[in-house]
């Protein structure tokens, strides 16, 4: 609920602070006082539209704070969650409304966008008077209105649930449509690239090992030649002059060993040098040779490999998942209309579910319009509209599918018979307005009402026992949710927990008035009462009736 509102430097209002309890506030005074000066500063704090011109003559700024107490679990701490607010504690919303017209919006001195300044102050506070455009007068909100009074929130979800799977099978089902046409368009393409990379047959890495034994086969021819010098200069006469030299030098080694041994052993390794190094150069010489034939049969490969790569502009590496993402292609092509078939039949079992759950939802609708035209016809005679008639309007459209199913639902009224019923806003006059409207909030204050709401001057032009039973119904409201009215009707204000008496008062040292707020005890209440009886000269008899008004609202 409403804590405390505090206002500063707004239109006549220089410093004011006032603090709520549960239960009926009333708000009186004077015309002029300046009750539309508060309630616009309240609009302000909720995200209402701003406006230079509210900031009081003079200053640079206004600001206007609101504090409220809501259980942890209130959508609006959920919404201050979402946006990332520190939710601890009280709710505090605070404007500051620049004279040059920029506002800056706060929760919890977080600073916000006015966007979710406003939704959480739509969670918070509903507003109705006799030109409000908001709450229950907008049509957009009567499903919603009509589906908590029904409690049909089990049947909603479901809705919801088989709304969001003809959502996911219908995305599929034009997914894979696309890409079945999309292929189904270069499908003899498609065949003949499968054909032509099946015959290629493409492998990773190939390229890069056919181009290296190219290169190896084309210097061959080069090093075979150095090679043969090479097996010539290790071979033939050099070693049989070093085999000769050697035997002959072994036949004298018994004659000098100390001179002959070294030079038997340095041939020795000499000649096993050569042996090992013409060992070497053969076995290159083989490793050298090639079959020309290879040579051709490599650099075709290589050719076909790159014109493949040219053609289908892929890296020659590329080729073979080129190839298999081909052959998935010609096989979704293939599987197409099988697949098709089966994402079909999905969608359609998926919409079937949906209008099954739309019309068990649609049945529930209808039950608690009934419910709730009879709670609201039962509310209408104490407040003069007897001949009046609350229609819950439901137009069911099974091609207009949406998450909360096939209804549009509108709260329509006949205010008199004979006259053709229409929309509520339409048909109904301003205190007509008013008044179904405070049958209708009576009715579904404990179905997911705001914890605060606003009634502004909803008893104009009523009076007697009119005035009288609207206060009994703010009094019955007050007891589920908090409740404050501007009010011009005295039985209205006798029936308040808390009174507080607005006026406009000079400034002391200036030329200005500003407006003032007092909360009022039991006898300035009943003064207050009396003058709302008597008018600008209260009298004994004025003041007897007020007193009797509060003794009444007290016993009740």
């Amino acid at each position: 609920m409403l804590i405390q509102l505090a206002i500063r430097d707004i239109v006549l209002i220089d410093k004011l602070t006032l603090n709520f309890r549960e239960g009926l506030s009333v708000l009186t005074g004077e015309t002029g006082a300046g009750k539309s000066i508060l309630l616009d500063a309240f609009a302000l704090a909720l995200g209402g539209r701003g406006d230079g011109r509210l900031v009081r003559h003079g200053e640079g700024q206004g600001a206007v704070t609101a504090a409220f107490d809501v259980p942890l679990d209130h959508p609006a701490r959920r919404l201050a969650a979402q946006a990332e607010i520190d939710t601890e504690g009280d709710l505090i919303l605070r404007r500051v409304q620049m004279a040059d017209g920029r506002t800056r919006a706060f929760v919890n001195d977080q600073a916000v966008g006015v966007q979710v300044l406003r939704a959480i102050g739509a969670a918070l506070v509903e507003i109705h008077g006799q030109h409000d455009d908001r709450a229950l007068a907008d049509p957009g909100t009567h499903r919603a209105i009509l589906d908590a009074f029904g409690g049909l929130q089990a049947p909603l979800a479901q809705v919801a649930e088989a709304a969001r799977r003809v959502k996911s099978a219908r995305a599929a089902l034009s997914e894979h449509r696309a890409r079945v046409e999309a292929a189904r368009k270069e499908v003899d393409f498609l065949r003949h690239a499968v054909a032509e990379l099946e015959t290629l047959d493409p492998q990773a890495g190939e390229e890069t090992s056919l181009a290296e034994r190219r290169t190896v086969m084309q210097q061959s021819e080069k090093v075979a030649r150095e090679l043969n010098e090479g097996i010539e200069a290790s071979g033939g006469g050099i070693v049989s002059h070093l085999s000769s030299a050697l035997r002959k030098l072994e036949r004298r080694a018994g004659q000098l060993p100390a001179l002959v041994e070294p030079c038997v052993a340095a041939l020795d390794a000499a000649l096993s040098a050569l042996d090992e190094a013409h060992s070497v150069l053969d076995a290159a010489l083989r490793e050298a040779e090639f079959d020309p034939r290879e040579l051709e049969r490599v650099e075709e490969r290589l050719f076909a490999l790159r014109a493949a790569s040219r053609k289908y502009q892929v890296a020659v590496d590329d080729l073979a998942a080129l190839r298999e993402r081909y052959v998935a292609d010609v096989a979704a092509i293939d599987a197409g209309e099988e697949a098709l078939a089966g994402l079909e039949a999905t969608l359609a079992q998926a919409e079937e579910t949906y209008a099954k759950a739309a019309v068990k939802l649609t049945e529930g609708r209808k039950r608690a319009a009934k419910a709730l035209d009879a709670a609201v016809k039962a509310e209408l005679p104490p407040l003069k509209l007897e001949r009046a008639r609350f229609i819950t309007e439901i137009v069911t459209d099974p091609e207009s599918r949406d998450a909360a199913g096939s209804d549009r639902v509108e709260f329509w009224a006949q205010t008199n018979p004979g006259t053709r019923p229409g929309p509520m806003m339409k048909v109904a006059s301003g205190g007509e307005l008013s008044r179904f409207m405070l049958a209708l909030k009576v009715v579904l204050a404990d179905k997911g009402s705001a914890p605060t709401l606003i009634f502004d001057e909803i008893d104009t032009g009523v009076g007697g026992a009119v005035a009288d039973a609207i206060g009994a119904r703010l009094g019955r409201l007050a007891t589920r949710v908090q409740v404050v009215a501007v009010t011009h009707a005295p039985q209205v204000a006798a029936r308040a927990e808390t009174h507080f008496l607005i006026a406009k008062d000079p400034v002391k040292g200036s030329d200005r008035v500003a407006t003032r707020v007092a909360s009022l005890e039991a006898p300035a209440r009943r003064e207050e009462i009396a003058r709302m009886l008597a008018g600008a000269t209260v009298t004994d008899e004025a003041r007897a009736a007020a007193a009797s008004l509060l003794q009444a609202a007290d016993a009740v």
